[in-house]
Protein backbone atom coordinates (compact mmCIF):
# COMPACT_ATOMS: atom_id res chain seq x y z
CA UNK A 1 0.00 0.00 0.00
CA UNK A 2 2.02 2.97 -0.59
CA UNK A 3 -0.69 6.00 -0.42
CA UNK A 4 -1.03 6.23 3.62
CA UNK A 5 -2.76 9.41 5.58
CA UNK A 6 -2.05 9.55 9.65
CA UNK A 7 -4.77 11.99 10.85
CA UNK A 8 -4.82 13.98 13.93
CA UNK A 9 -1.03 12.94 15.34
CA UNK A 10 1.15 15.10 16.86
CA UNK A 11 4.71 14.80 15.32
CA UNK A 12 7.49 15.23 17.15
CA UNK A 13 7.50 16.13 21.37
CA UNK A 14 5.11 18.59 22.12
CA UNK A 15 4.21 18.77 18.67
CA UNK A 16 0.92 20.41 17.00
CA UNK A 17 -1.64 18.67 15.98
CA UNK A 18 -1.97 17.61 11.75
CA UNK A 19 -2.21 15.25 9.26
CA UNK A 20 0.76 13.51 7.78
CA UNK A 21 0.97 11.96 4.43
CA UNK A 22 2.86 9.59 3.08
CA UNK A 23 3.78 7.92 -0.46
CA UNK A 24 6.27 5.33 -1.40
CA UNK A 25 7.22 4.63 1.90
CA UNK A 26 8.15 8.22 2.27
CA UNK A 27 6.99 11.31 4.75
CA UNK A 28 5.91 13.37 1.62
CA UNK A 29 3.42 16.36 3.82
CA UNK A 30 3.01 17.27 7.26
CA UNK A 31 -0.41 20.01 7.05
CA UNK A 32 -2.87 21.48 9.23
CA UNK A 33 -5.81 18.74 10.31
CA UNK A 34 -8.55 18.50 7.58
CA UNK A 35 -6.73 19.64 4.83
CA UNK A 36 -4.26 16.68 3.28
CA UNK A 37 -7.19 15.27 1.49
CA UNK A 38 -7.90 11.15 0.75
CA UNK A 39 -5.65 8.06 0.79
CA UNK A 40 -5.56 4.79 0.04
CA UNK A 41 -5.55 4.09 3.72
CA UNK A 42 -6.44 6.33 6.70
CA UNK A 43 -5.33 5.89 10.09
CA UNK A 44 -6.48 8.33 12.52
CA UNK A 45 -4.10 8.94 15.29
CA UNK A 46 -6.73 10.42 17.98
CA UNK A 47 -4.42 13.15 18.77
CA UNK A 48 -1.50 10.87 19.34
CA UNK A 49 2.58 11.83 19.20
CA UNK A 50 4.17 10.70 15.93
CA UNK A 51 7.51 9.46 16.60
CA UNK A 52 10.24 7.88 14.45
CA UNK A 53 10.07 4.17 14.69
CA UNK A 54 11.98 2.20 17.38
CA UNK A 55 15.68 0.39 16.62
CA UNK A 56 16.37 -2.54 19.47
CA UNK A 57 19.92 -2.37 18.55
CA UNK A 58 21.13 -6.04 19.92
CA UNK A 59 18.45 -8.50 19.88
CA UNK A 60 19.55 -12.51 19.73
CA UNK A 61 15.72 -13.04 18.07
CA UNK A 62 15.95 -16.85 18.22
CA UNK A 63 17.03 -16.89 21.80
CA UNK A 64 14.38 -14.50 22.60
CA UNK A 65 11.61 -15.78 20.70
CA UNK A 66 12.29 -19.29 22.57
CA UNK A 67 12.47 -17.59 25.73
CA UNK A 68 9.26 -16.58 25.69
CA UNK A 69 8.28 -20.10 26.24
CA UNK A 70 10.89 -21.49 29.19
CA UNK A 71 10.39 -21.61 32.58
CA UNK A 72 10.93 -18.07 34.10
CA UNK A 73 13.54 -18.20 36.77
CA UNK A 74 13.91 -14.15 37.33
CA UNK A 75 13.06 -14.13 41.01
CA UNK A 76 15.37 -16.71 42.34
CA UNK A 77 17.49 -15.66 45.24
CA UNK A 78 19.30 -18.49 45.49
CA UNK A 79 19.98 -21.77 43.77
CA UNK A 80 17.44 -24.06 45.69
CA UNK A 81 14.72 -20.97 45.21
CA UNK A 82 15.30 -21.98 41.57
CA UNK A 83 14.98 -25.29 41.82
CA UNK A 84 11.70 -24.36 43.97
CA UNK A 85 10.68 -22.30 41.01
CA UNK A 86 11.12 -24.99 38.48
CA UNK A 87 9.33 -27.59 40.42
CA UNK A 88 6.70 -25.30 41.15
CA UNK A 89 5.88 -24.88 37.14
CA UNK A 90 6.53 -28.52 36.40
CA UNK A 91 3.91 -29.15 38.97
CA UNK A 92 1.37 -26.69 37.51
CA UNK A 93 2.62 -27.63 34.14
CA UNK A 94 3.31 -30.91 33.48
CA UNK A 95 5.73 -31.78 30.56
CA UNK A 96 6.45 -35.37 29.40
CA UNK A 97 8.95 -37.16 31.42
CA UNK A 98 11.18 -37.69 28.04
CA UNK A 99 11.13 -33.91 27.25
CA UNK A 100 14.08 -31.58 28.10
CA UNK A 101 13.25 -29.36 31.19
CA UNK A 102 14.19 -25.74 29.83
CA UNK A 103 13.97 -22.71 32.46
CA UNK A 104 15.55 -19.20 31.76
CA UNK A 105 16.76 -15.86 33.67
CA UNK A 106 18.22 -16.74 36.90
CA UNK A 107 21.08 -14.12 38.13
CA UNK A 108 23.14 -16.11 40.66
CA UNK A 109 25.66 -13.25 40.95
CA UNK A 110 24.52 -12.46 44.45
CA UNK A 111 23.04 -15.80 45.27
CA UNK A 112 24.00 -17.33 48.97
CA UNK A 113 24.76 -20.66 47.11
CA UNK A 114 26.30 -22.39 44.39
CA UNK A 115 24.17 -23.85 41.30
CA UNK A 116 25.45 -27.79 41.01
CA UNK A 117 24.33 -30.39 38.95
CA UNK A 118 23.58 -32.43 42.10
CA UNK A 119 20.69 -30.05 42.88
CA UNK A 120 18.94 -30.69 39.81
CA UNK A 121 19.24 -34.61 40.05
CA UNK A 122 17.71 -34.68 43.75
CA UNK A 123 14.99 -32.79 42.79
CA UNK A 124 14.10 -34.02 39.09
CA UNK A 125 16.07 -37.86 39.33
CA UNK A 126 17.14 -38.25 35.74
CA UNK A 127 15.38 -35.77 34.13
CA UNK A 128 17.23 -34.00 31.61
CA UNK A 129 17.25 -30.08 32.53
CA UNK A 130 18.78 -27.32 30.96
CA UNK A 131 19.12 -23.32 33.21
CA UNK A 132 19.71 -20.65 30.96
CA UNK A 133 21.02 -17.66 33.09
CA UNK A 134 19.69 -13.81 32.54
CA UNK A 135 22.99 -12.93 30.25
CA UNK A 136 22.97 -16.02 28.95
CA UNK A 137 26.80 -16.60 29.67
CA UNK A 138 25.77 -19.52 31.96
CA UNK A 139 24.27 -22.87 31.56
CA UNK A 140 23.60 -24.59 34.44
CA UNK A 141 23.13 -28.49 33.42
CA UNK A 142 21.51 -31.53 35.30
CA UNK A 143 23.46 -34.93 34.89
CA UNK A 144 20.91 -36.36 32.33
CA UNK A 145 21.08 -33.00 30.34
CA UNK A 146 25.08 -33.62 30.32
CA UNK A 147 24.52 -36.63 28.80
CA UNK A 148 22.53 -36.02 26.80
CA UNK A 149 24.92 -33.62 24.85
CA UNK A 150 28.17 -36.36 25.25
CA UNK A 151 29.72 -34.15 28.42
CA UNK A 152 30.96 -34.44 31.77
CA UNK A 153 31.52 -31.24 34.05
CA UNK A 154 32.14 -31.86 37.73
CA UNK A 155 29.71 -29.07 38.30
CA UNK A 156 27.20 -29.16 35.62
CA UNK A 157 27.79 -25.23 35.60
CA UNK A 158 29.47 -24.03 31.99
CA UNK A 159 30.09 -20.56 31.72
CA UNK A 160 31.11 -18.21 28.33
CA UNK A 161 32.83 -20.73 25.42
CA UNK A 162 31.73 -23.85 27.24
CA UNK A 163 28.25 -22.48 27.98
CA UNK A 164 27.69 -21.61 24.33
CA UNK A 165 28.92 -24.78 22.87
CA UNK A 166 26.64 -26.54 24.90
CA UNK A 167 23.40 -24.63 23.96
CA UNK A 168 24.58 -25.12 20.42
CA UNK A 169 24.52 -29.13 21.24
CA UNK A 170 20.64 -29.01 23.18
CA UNK A 171 17.88 -30.34 21.27
CA UNK A 172 15.58 -27.47 19.93
CA UNK A 173 12.25 -27.20 18.26
CA UNK A 174 11.90 -27.61 14.72
CA UNK A 175 12.89 -25.09 12.49
CA UNK A 176 9.64 -24.44 11.21
CA UNK A 177 8.24 -24.32 14.75
CA UNK A 178 11.36 -22.00 15.54
CA UNK A 179 10.19 -19.54 12.55
CA UNK A 180 6.64 -19.22 14.19
CA UNK A 181 7.67 -18.27 17.53
CA UNK A 182 10.33 -15.94 15.84
CA UNK A 183 7.20 -14.21 13.79
CA UNK A 184 5.14 -14.12 16.86
CA UNK A 185 8.35 -12.49 18.91
CA UNK A 186 8.55 -9.96 16.00
CA UNK A 187 5.28 -9.00 15.98
CA UNK A 188 4.96 -8.52 19.58
CA UNK A 189 7.76 -5.96 19.04
CA UNK A 190 6.26 -4.28 16.73
CA UNK A 191 3.07 -3.62 18.72
CA UNK A 192 5.50 -1.45 20.75
CA UNK A 193 6.56 0.71 17.94
CA UNK A 194 9.94 -1.15 17.03
CA UNK A 195 10.31 -0.79 13.03
CA UNK A 196 14.38 -2.60 13.29
CA UNK A 197 16.19 -4.91 14.91
CA UNK A 198 19.44 -5.67 14.75
CA UNK A 199 19.84 -9.64 15.25
CA UNK A 200 22.99 -11.03 17.32
CA UNK A 201 22.19 -14.26 17.08
CA UNK A 202 24.93 -16.86 16.92
CA UNK A 203 24.48 -18.49 13.92
CA UNK A 204 23.92 -18.02 9.94
CA UNK A 205 21.68 -14.96 10.38
CA UNK A 206 21.58 -14.18 6.91
CA UNK A 207 20.49 -17.48 5.58
CA UNK A 208 18.00 -18.16 8.53
CA UNK A 209 16.43 -14.74 7.45
CA UNK A 210 16.19 -14.99 3.68
CA UNK A 211 14.27 -18.31 4.69
CA UNK A 212 11.72 -16.84 6.87
CA UNK A 213 10.94 -13.66 4.35
CA UNK A 214 10.01 -16.65 2.20
CA UNK A 215 7.32 -17.40 4.33
CA UNK A 216 6.05 -14.11 5.81
CA UNK A 217 7.31 -10.58 5.52
CA UNK A 218 8.54 -9.52 9.04
CA UNK A 219 7.12 -6.66 10.91
CA UNK A 220 10.25 -5.36 11.21
CA UNK A 221 13.27 -4.62 9.43
CA UNK A 222 16.18 -7.25 10.23
CA UNK A 223 20.00 -6.35 10.23
CA UNK A 224 21.76 -9.89 10.36
CA UNK A 225 24.55 -10.07 12.61
CA UNK A 226 27.99 -12.07 11.05
CA UNK A 227 29.14 -14.39 13.91
CA UNK A 228 32.79 -15.06 13.89
CA UNK A 229 32.60 -18.42 12.61
CA UNK A 230 31.13 -17.46 9.45
CA UNK A 231 33.86 -14.41 8.61
CA UNK A 232 35.61 -16.40 5.76
CA UNK A 233 32.02 -17.84 4.43
CA UNK A 234 30.74 -14.10 4.41
CA UNK A 235 33.59 -12.88 2.82
CA UNK A 236 33.57 -15.34 0.02
CA UNK A 237 29.49 -14.85 -0.67
CA UNK A 238 30.90 -10.70 -0.85
CA UNK A 239 28.37 -9.72 1.94
CA UNK A 240 29.69 -6.21 3.23
CA UNK A 241 27.54 -4.58 6.53
CA UNK A 242 24.90 -2.44 5.01
CA UNK A 243 24.18 -4.55 1.67
CA UNK A 244 20.28 -4.61 1.37
CA UNK A 245 20.20 -8.74 0.90
CA UNK A 246 18.36 -9.73 -2.50
CA UNK A 247 14.82 -10.02 -2.66
CA UNK A 248 14.21 -8.68 0.22
CA UNK A 249 12.83 -5.15 -0.47
CA UNK A 250 14.90 -3.65 1.58
CA UNK A 251 14.00 -4.90 5.01
CA UNK A 252 16.92 -7.62 5.19
CA UNK A 253 20.55 -5.98 5.51
CA UNK A 254 23.98 -7.24 6.48
CA UNK A 255 25.13 -6.04 9.81
CA UNK A 256 28.40 -6.02 11.71
CA UNK A 257 30.78 -8.25 12.60
CA UNK A 258 30.43 -9.42 16.14
CA UNK A 259 33.55 -10.44 18.46
CA UNK A 260 34.02 -11.50 21.89
CA UNK A 261 36.77 -9.81 24.00
CA UNK A 262 34.83 -10.64 27.77
CA UNK A 263 32.51 -12.01 29.32
CA UNK A 264 29.83 -10.37 31.51
CA UNK A 265 29.59 -8.79 35.21
CA UNK A 266 26.89 -11.43 36.50
CA UNK A 267 29.50 -14.61 35.95
CA UNK A 268 32.43 -12.50 37.14
CA UNK A 269 33.88 -12.92 33.97
CA UNK A 270 33.80 -9.24 32.85
CA UNK A 271 37.83 -8.33 31.72
CA UNK A 272 38.89 -5.14 34.03
CA UNK A 273 41.73 -4.02 35.40
CA UNK A 274 41.54 -4.47 39.20
CA UNK A 275 40.26 -8.18 39.99
CA UNK A 276 37.18 -9.11 41.28
CA UNK A 277 36.62 -8.76 45.63
CA UNK A 278 37.80 -11.90 47.56
CA UNK A 279 40.68 -13.29 44.60
CA UNK A 280 42.99 -12.32 42.18
CA UNK A 281 40.36 -12.86 39.25
CA UNK A 282 40.17 -9.57 36.74
CA UNK A 283 37.70 -11.70 34.72
CA UNK A 284 37.91 -13.84 31.61
CA UNK A 285 39.47 -12.29 28.33
CA UNK A 286 38.25 -14.36 25.96
CA UNK A 287 40.21 -12.51 22.76
CA UNK A 288 43.92 -11.01 23.00
CA UNK A 289 44.90 -7.95 21.17
CA UNK A 290 47.21 -10.50 19.33
CA UNK A 291 44.46 -12.09 18.21
CA UNK A 292 41.19 -9.37 17.75
CA UNK A 293 43.26 -6.96 15.82
CA UNK A 294 44.02 -9.26 12.91
CA UNK A 295 40.36 -10.20 12.83
CA UNK A 296 39.23 -6.58 12.89
CA UNK A 297 41.71 -5.86 10.33
CA UNK A 298 40.80 -8.53 8.13
CA UNK A 299 36.63 -7.78 8.46
CA UNK A 300 36.62 -4.62 7.63
CA UNK A 301 39.23 -4.97 4.49
CA UNK A 302 36.32 -6.68 3.37
CA UNK A 303 33.53 -4.63 4.55
CA UNK A 304 32.11 -5.57 7.62
CA UNK A 305 32.37 -3.31 9.84
CA UNK A 306 32.92 -4.66 13.98
CA UNK A 307 31.23 -5.17 16.71
CA UNK A 308 32.87 -6.16 20.14
CA UNK A 309 31.34 -7.12 23.01
CA UNK A 310 33.28 -5.53 25.70
CA UNK A 311 31.49 -5.28 29.53
CA UNK A 312 34.65 -4.58 31.74
CA UNK A 313 37.11 -1.97 31.96
CA UNK A 314 40.09 -3.47 30.35
CA UNK A 315 38.25 -5.19 27.81
CA UNK A 316 36.52 -2.00 26.62
CA UNK A 317 40.54 -0.67 26.55
CA UNK A 318 41.38 -3.62 24.30
CA UNK A 319 38.80 -2.52 21.96
CA UNK A 320 39.14 0.70 21.97
CA UNK A 321 43.27 0.71 21.19
CA UNK A 322 42.03 -2.53 18.52
CA UNK A 323 40.09 0.39 16.97
CA UNK A 324 42.67 2.80 16.87
CA UNK A 325 45.44 0.22 15.27
CA UNK A 326 42.88 -0.84 12.91
CA UNK A 327 41.56 2.64 11.83
CA UNK A 328 38.35 1.94 11.34
CA UNK A 329 35.02 2.67 12.93
CA UNK A 330 32.63 0.08 14.59
CA UNK A 331 30.66 -0.59 17.48
CA UNK A 332 31.66 -1.85 21.38
CA UNK A 333 28.43 -3.62 22.62
CA UNK A 334 27.13 -2.75 26.29
CA UNK A 335 30.79 -0.63 27.22
CA UNK A 336 29.39 -1.72 31.14
CA UNK A 337 32.44 -0.10 32.85
CA UNK A 338 34.65 2.51 31.72
CA UNK A 339 38.21 3.90 32.44
CA UNK A 340 37.37 7.95 32.40
CA UNK A 341 40.49 8.08 29.83
CA UNK A 342 38.60 5.99 27.58
CA UNK A 343 35.16 7.72 27.46
CA UNK A 344 36.24 10.63 25.07
CA UNK A 345 37.65 7.95 22.73
CA UNK A 346 34.47 7.02 21.59
CA UNK A 347 33.84 9.55 19.63
CA UNK A 348 37.51 10.53 18.81
CA UNK A 349 37.61 7.06 17.15
CA UNK A 350 33.78 7.28 15.87
CA UNK A 351 33.13 4.40 17.77
CA UNK A 352 29.49 3.62 18.51
CA UNK A 353 28.46 3.17 22.19
CA UNK A 354 25.78 0.36 21.60
CA UNK A 355 24.36 0.05 25.30
CA UNK A 356 21.78 -1.31 26.90
CA UNK A 357 19.88 1.09 29.73
CA UNK A 358 17.44 -1.90 31.18
CA UNK A 359 20.66 -3.58 32.19
CA UNK A 360 21.84 -0.88 34.10
CA UNK A 361 18.97 -1.29 37.14
CA UNK A 362 18.91 -5.24 36.68
CA UNK A 363 22.52 -5.20 37.93
CA UNK A 364 22.99 -2.50 40.08
CA UNK A 365 23.24 -4.32 43.09
CA UNK A 366 26.03 -7.51 41.26
CA UNK A 367 27.83 -3.83 40.00
CA UNK A 368 27.73 -2.47 43.64
CA UNK A 369 29.33 -5.42 44.77
CA UNK A 370 31.71 -6.97 42.07
CA UNK A 371 32.81 -3.08 41.31
CA UNK A 372 32.49 -1.53 44.63
CA UNK A 373 34.37 1.57 44.57
CA UNK A 374 33.99 1.62 40.49
CA UNK A 375 30.07 2.11 40.22
CA UNK A 376 30.53 6.01 39.44
CA UNK A 377 31.91 4.93 36.00
CA UNK A 378 29.24 2.17 35.38
CA UNK A 379 26.93 2.53 32.49
CA UNK A 380 28.33 6.31 32.14
CA UNK A 381 25.15 6.83 29.76
CA UNK A 382 25.64 11.05 29.96
CA UNK A 383 29.47 11.18 30.24
CA UNK A 384 29.63 9.64 26.89
CA UNK A 385 27.02 11.51 25.47
CA UNK A 386 28.90 14.76 26.79
CA UNK A 387 31.94 13.37 25.41
CA UNK A 388 30.24 13.81 21.95
CA UNK A 389 29.89 9.63 21.55
CA UNK A 390 26.73 8.12 19.40
CA UNK A 391 24.58 6.09 21.84
CA UNK A 392 22.60 3.22 20.60
CA UNK A 393 20.37 1.42 22.51
CA UNK A 394 19.20 -2.11 22.65
CA UNK A 395 18.07 -4.44 24.64
CA UNK A 396 20.25 -7.98 24.34
CA UNK A 397 16.85 -9.80 24.82
CA UNK A 398 16.40 -12.49 26.28
CA UNK A 399 18.81 -10.35 28.55
CA UNK A 400 15.84 -7.77 28.99
CA UNK A 401 12.91 -7.89 27.16
CA UNK A 402 12.30 -6.61 23.58
CA UNK A 403 10.60 -3.70 24.33
CA UNK A 404 13.06 -0.18 24.35
CA UNK A 405 10.40 1.66 26.22
CA UNK A 406 12.14 -0.11 29.13
CA UNK A 407 15.25 1.11 28.28
CA UNK A 408 14.44 4.27 27.77
CA UNK A 409 12.75 4.56 31.11
CA UNK A 410 15.85 3.34 32.83
CA UNK A 411 18.44 5.77 30.96
CA UNK A 412 15.97 8.53 31.93
CA UNK A 413 15.32 7.91 35.58
CA UNK A 414 18.27 5.28 36.47
CA UNK A 415 15.47 3.28 37.92
CA UNK A 416 13.19 0.96 37.89
CA UNK A 417 11.56 0.56 40.85
CA UNK A 418 10.91 2.39 44.25
CA UNK A 419 14.26 2.81 45.06
CA UNK A 420 16.31 6.22 44.31
CA UNK A 421 18.04 6.22 41.03
CA UNK A 422 21.63 4.47 40.61
CA UNK A 423 24.16 7.40 40.14
CA UNK A 424 21.88 9.71 38.92
CA UNK A 425 24.39 11.66 37.30
CA UNK A 426 24.29 9.71 34.58
CA UNK A 427 20.90 9.66 33.81
CA UNK A 428 20.28 11.42 29.81
CA UNK A 429 17.27 13.31 28.92
CA UNK A 430 14.56 11.75 27.26
CA UNK A 431 15.08 13.41 23.85
CA UNK A 432 18.42 11.81 23.49
CA UNK A 433 17.47 8.68 24.99
CA UNK A 434 14.13 8.08 22.09
CA UNK A 435 17.11 9.21 20.02
CA UNK A 436 19.31 6.33 20.94
CA UNK A 437 16.20 3.60 20.84
CA UNK A 438 15.24 5.37 17.23
CA UNK A 439 19.15 5.17 15.24
CA UNK A 440 19.68 8.85 15.78
CA UNK A 441 16.56 10.02 14.69
CA UNK A 442 14.86 13.19 16.62
CA UNK A 443 12.04 14.24 14.86
CA UNK A 444 9.66 13.39 11.67
CA UNK A 445 10.05 15.35 8.75
CA UNK A 446 8.93 15.51 4.74
CA UNK A 447 11.44 13.34 3.36
CA UNK A 448 11.63 11.20 6.18
CA UNK A 449 11.67 7.14 5.71
CA UNK A 450 7.99 6.21 6.84
CA UNK A 451 9.43 4.13 9.66
CA UNK A 452 6.80 5.71 11.97
CA UNK A 453 5.03 4.93 15.70
CA UNK A 454 2.08 6.60 17.10
CA UNK A 455 2.14 6.70 20.95
CA UNK A 456 -1.46 7.44 22.71
CA UNK A 457 0.25 9.93 25.02
CA UNK A 458 3.34 12.56 24.45
CA UNK A 459 6.39 10.93 26.26
CA UNK A 460 7.78 14.12 27.22
CA UNK A 461 4.67 14.43 30.13
CA UNK A 462 4.75 10.52 31.71
CA UNK A 463 6.62 9.71 34.46
CA UNK A 464 9.36 6.57 33.89
CA UNK A 465 6.77 4.11 34.93
CA UNK A 466 4.20 5.29 32.57
CA UNK A 467 6.65 5.45 29.48
CA UNK A 468 7.22 1.63 30.61
CA UNK A 469 3.78 1.31 29.56
CA UNK A 470 2.80 3.81 27.34
CA UNK A 471 0.66 2.27 24.68
CA UNK A 472 1.55 1.90 20.94
CA UNK A 473 -1.43 3.17 18.93
CA UNK A 474 0.44 2.11 15.69
CA UNK A 475 3.29 1.31 13.90
CA UNK A 476 4.28 1.97 10.48
CA UNK A 477 7.14 0.19 8.30
CA UNK A 478 7.73 1.97 5.36
CA UNK A 479 4.68 3.08 5.15
CA UNK A 480 3.12 0.38 5.73
CA UNK A 481 0.57 -0.33 9.25
CA UNK A 482 2.29 -3.16 11.02
CA UNK A 483 0.59 -2.36 14.77
CA UNK A 484 -2.77 -0.47 15.18
CA UNK A 485 -4.95 -0.39 17.90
Amino acid sequence: MDDLLLRRVRPGLGGELADVRVNDGRVTAITEPGSAGFAARVVDGHGGTLLPGLVDAHVHVVQWATFRRRIPLEAARSAGQAVELLLAHLLATPAPQTELVVGAGFRDGLWPDRPHKELLQRALPGRAVALFSADLHTLWLSPAALKLIGRDHPTGVLLENDCMSATAQLPTAAVDVQDQWVAEAVSAAAARGVTEIVDYEYADTVADWTRRLAHGTPKTRVSCVIARYLLDQTIERGHRTGDVLPDSGGLLTVGPFKLFVDGSLNTRTAYCHDPYPGGDSPGLLELPPSELVPLMRRAFDHGLVPAVHAIGDHANTIALDAFEEVGCPGRIEHAQLLAPSDIPRFAALGVIAAVQPAHQPDDRDVADRHWHGRTGRAFPYRSLLESGARLEFGSDAPVAPLDPWDGIASAVSRTDDDRPPWHPEQAIPLEDALAAASGGRRGVAVGDVADLMVTAADPSVLSPSDLRTLPVTATILGGHVTHQI
